[in-house]
């Protein structure tokens, strides 16, 4: 099959399934979606726009850490005080049928997460053909007017311009401003550029959390894995995207928890040179001038090695 071929054989797979009449024959033994909803536990859930697959989980870690006002606003200059609750943050992220962006770009898996007394929660919202990205998205959009406080990776660039542009396309309706947007992609190359070869969120967390993935697919697969799912391939491919989704959510929170306790305290955190030099540089960008010094001169920042680019 060539190139173009392969692009037509992806936009038919897209289009919503013909409704059928009557029983379904062996539909319980065939589906691969009904396959895939008992790999994960998950459910059928309608809604007034239509149905779609939906599952919840909830993981012990990271859990919620009271972060300093001081630290929120280096993280969000100039936001609202409504930051500072945490549990009002709601994180985002998004598997797409690609990266180009634009209205031919669909998000099929949506994850948002959010902390809760007993841990944190995890919603993931799929549609099993095009004709459910409506139902889909109201289930996110009731999630977004929860909680205004929105924290993704590269979300400012990808995420959200492309999930404003399906609500758009779907004629949702207007999206509700949010109260503060936290793309932590930005904060982490301020602060770990000079001492990481790459800020990707898996590099992050395998260098500054000390986090291991384990097994997890690389995310240049995901969008053949949709088509495949979409042609009727087995449902175990699509169950670990779903994995890798709630793998990002929770590396995710504890990425945006790293980040509040190494700007309210550096110096008790054992942050390394590189940390407390792109520290440094931010607290430069948003003029504390006397707090840049003190990391400058401090004892710590003295008696350890210079970054490669200091």
């Amino acid at each position: 099959m060539n190139a173009f071929e392969d692009r037509l054989s992806r936009v038919a797979a897209l289009r919503p399934r013909a409704p059928v009449s009557g029983p379904r024959p062996n539909a319980g033994a065939s589906s691969n979606s009904e396959q895939l909803i008992r790999l994960l536990g998950g459910e059928c859930r309608t809604n007034r726009l239509g149905g779609h697959l939906q599952v919840h989980c909830r993981f012990p870690q990271p859990r919620a850490e009271a972060l300093s006002y001081r630290a929120l606003q280096l993280i969000a200059p100039g936001a609202s005080d409504s930051i500072c609750d945490i549990r009002q943050w709601l994180f985002l992220d998004t598997e797409t049928t690609g990266l180009a962006g634009g209205t031919g770009t669909y998000a099929f898996l949506v994850g948002v997460a959010w902390w809760e007394e007993d841990g944190f929660a995890v919603a993931q919202y799929f549609m099993r053909d095009h004709g459910e990205e409506p139902s889909l998205l109201l289930e996110v959009l009731e999630h977004l007017d929860q909680r205004r406080v929105l924290v993704t990776f590269n979300g400012k660039s990808f995420d959200w311009p492309l999930l404003q542009t399906r609500f758009q396309m779907t004629r949702m309706g207007a999206v509700r401003e949010r109260l503060a947007h936290l793309d932590l992609l930005h904060l982490a190359r301020q602060i770990w550029r000079l001492s990481l070869q790459s800020v990707a969120l898996t590099q992050l967390e395998r260098h500054v959390l000390q986090l291991d993935r384990g097994s997890d697919i690389p995310s240049e697969t995901i969008p053949q894995r949709y088509f495949d799912f979409l042609r009727g391939g087995p449902p175990e491919a699509m169950a670990e995207v779903f994995h890798h989704n709630q793998l990002d959510l929770c590396g995710l929170a504890s990425l945006a928890l790293r980040i509040g306790s190494i700007l309210d305290n550096p110096e008790s955190r054992e942050c390394g040179a590189g940390e407390l030099f792109g520290i440094s540089r931010m607290l430069q960008r948003r003029g504390d001038i006397p707090r840049r010094s003190g990391f400058i001169n401090g004892p710590w920042m003295k008696a350890c090695p210079r970054p490669r680019s200091w």
